[in-house]
């Protein structure tokens, strides 16, 4: 499946807003790429852009939410097919789907510094949902569910070092995470707010609604 491997940083850049893709590195203003280089990417990033239609505005929010999340158009057409087709408001539910997702789930515990990283974790089967050994990213979660990191990946320095550092930011509410036992369980979905995305949800419910 195709999937974007060129520098995560220049997605910030082509966005026009820090999408917080390498982890605690854009946390680090000398280290982030975006805020040394805050224009879009290209021979002419550096001129003024033009002002965004209403459908360019839309798209921009669609590419940014995918780009967050890592998914492929396909994959993110379907999540919104889904959360249109359940009864709520749908650029919530949009969000809860997105937020179900391993990957995701792994990279809210903590276990990873960030998506990107936690999605290859999972391929290469470092954790467990529910007693299982699982190694597909993309698999949704539902509340009550219990993540796991399998026991011989638990004195990886790259997951030591990640769960030390989640430890000292924080953590979301809405899991219960035992660093000690290195799992966590999924006490209910976030909602819009608790995400904290940069970007409106609702413009890409207009986008699709078209």
């Amino acid at each position: 499946m195709a999937r974007y491997t060129g520098p995560a940083c220049r997605l910030c850049r082509r966005e026009g807003k820090k999408l917080y893709l390498k982890g605690d590195r854009c946390f680090n203003t000398t280290k982030c790429a975006f805020e040394k280089r805050p224009y879009f990417p290209g021979q002419h990033g550096k001129s003024n852009p033009k002002k965004l239609t209403q459908y360019g505005a839309q798209l921009r929010a669609k590419q940014s939410m995918k780009r967050i999340y890592g998914v492929l158009e396909s994959q993110f057409a379907k999540y919104f097919e889904e959360a249109r087709r359940r009864k709520g408001v749908t650029g919530e539910l949009l969000v809860k789907l997105v937020e179900s997702r391993l990957d995701n789930i792994v990279y809210r515990m903590g276990f990873a510094v960030s998506r990107d990283q936690a999605r290859q974790l999972v391929n290469h089967g470092h954790f467990k949902v529910n007693g299982k050994k699982v190694n597909i990213p993309s698999i949704l979660l539902r509340v009550n569910d219990v993540v796991e990191l399998i026991e011989k990946s638990r004195t990886v320095k790259t997951i030591q070092s990640s769960v030390e550092a989640a430890k000292n930011r924080g953590t979301p509410s809405w899991l219960d995470i035992d660093f000690d036992g290195f799992k966590a369980t999924i006490l209910r979905l976030p909602n819009l707010e608790e995400t904290q995305l940069p970007l409106d949800v609702q413009s890409i419910v207009e986008l699709y609604s078209k």
